[in-house]
């Protein structure tokens, strides 16, 4: 880049605003090179800068390589460009902004050196920007109970749900498949190799059982004392489904829905809104026992093949009749592989398990699990990808 070109891009403060623009995206842990930020006034030239959108455009593409950083990139922009016009963006002191900035992971401050004052000849200085280490959002979020999230808070939880890789146990299958080493010599492909040397025998091909993962089977309870969790927990439900294949959901209060479907589109929002709309019990009482009957005759053989593994999301409390509950119990733990029980109210040091319905259910319950926060739901990945992890046979 030629001298003029950085001269005339220097007129008032925009060449000192694109350093510290870039002096704040890597604080917040962007990395930004002084070769990029050159290109970046040289590309400035050649757009309008009174289209907001094409100038972070522009800026977005000389700076960001890196799609994780697009969000604190927004941010910063959106921070750069903040109670100004577009016609003063030449004039704009990005140093003013950053006492404004708004709270995320970190908090940054101005420090002037001792003996400064506040003029306003001295707020032309260059700033000078140190780092203040406060909470980690996403720490205290995992200790923060779902039914205590604030609509921010909840928006970060969804992003979290759908950034969380959920692996499975695996089964064996009947099928085997070419391996490297195994326990069965594939007799076929060894001749086939050794064809070349004279059929005499001098390697060797084996064959081991293939591994596939298990199918999932999810039903949680929508009823009025769930209600305050059912959001979340459809979410969690939804981020499992779309990471995982043959996934069946179900919901139920009184009686028993199927969402499968409903879950299976591409927008989160439009596939949670679509689910609530064909539930009619939504809130209601509950009848665990009858539920699990309704699932053990209607459903049971076209979803628990291959060793499924089942998980029952709901607090226990049942309005039916506990001696029902305890024989479809007994009648869905024979018919899966695993039967797993997560209760948002487990996670509290005070809860016992008094409940008839919980009684009634966890001598055929595997595994007993919170699922109240997001350690809980981490605690729950590393369980579904062993048998012996946390595992709780009652």
């Amino acid at each position: 880049m030629t001298t003029t070109t950085v001269q005339a891009s220097s007129q008032g403060n925009l060449l000192r605003n694109i350093v510290l623009f870039g002096r704040l995206l890597r604080e917040l842990g962007v990395d930004v090179t002084p070769p990029q930020i050159l290109d970046l006034v040289a590309a400035l030239n050649l757009v309008d800068l009174r289209r907001r959108e094409d100038v972070k455009n522009t800026c977005r593409a000389v700076l960001i390589s890196r799609k994780e950083h697009i969000v604190l990139f927004d941010e910063a922009f959106e921070l750069f460009w903040k109670a100004r016009e577009s016609r003063d963006l030449q004039g704009m002191d990005l140093g003013m902004l950053l006492r404004r900035r708004p709270q995320a992971q970190e908090q940054y401050r101005l420090i002037r050196n001792p003996g400064e004052s506040d003029s306003p000849r001295q707020t032309e200085e260059e700033p000078r920007v140190d780092k203040v280490y406060t909470y980690s959002e996403l720490e205290t979020l995992r200790e923060k109970d779902f039914a205590k999230l604030s609509e921010y808070e909840l928006e970060l939880v969804k992003r979290f749900m759908q950034d969380t890789q959920w692996e499975l146990e695996r089964r064996r299958t009947r099928r085997r498949v070419s391996a490297a080493r195994g326990k069965h010599l594939d007799m076929r492909r060894t001749f086939r190799r050794n064809l070349r040397h004279g059929s005499e025998i001098l390697h060797l091909s084996y064959r081991q059982q293939k591994l596939k993962r298990r199918p999932v089977v999810m039903l949680c309870d929508i009823s009025g004392s769930m209600d305050r969790y059912a959001r979340v927990l459809l979410q969690f439900m939804y981020a499992i489904s779309n990471n995982l294949d043959r996934v069946e959901t179900f919901v139920f209060s009184t009686r028993l829905t199927r969402i499968t479907r409903q879950l299976q589109h591409r927008d989160i929002d439009q596939a949670l809104d679509e689910a609530s709309s064909v539930v009619e019990d939504w809130a209601g009482g509950t009848r665990i026992g009858e539920v699990l009957r309704t699932f053990n005759y209607d459903w049971a053989r076209r979803v628990l093949g291959q060793g499924a593994i089942v998980m029952i999301i709901s607090d226990g409390w049942d309005r039916g009749d506990p001696e029902l509950l305890a024989k479809e119990m007994d009648r869905l733990r024979r018919s899966c592989h695993r039967l797993i029980w997560l209760n948002p109210l487990l996670g509290s040091p005070r809860y016992e398990p008094l409940t008839r319905g919980i009684q009634a259910a966890l001598p055929y319950v595997d595994d007993f699990l919170p699922v109240h926060n997001l350690i809980s739901l981490e605690q729950l990945a590393a369980t579904l990808q062993n048998w012996n992890v946390g595992r709780a046979r009652r």
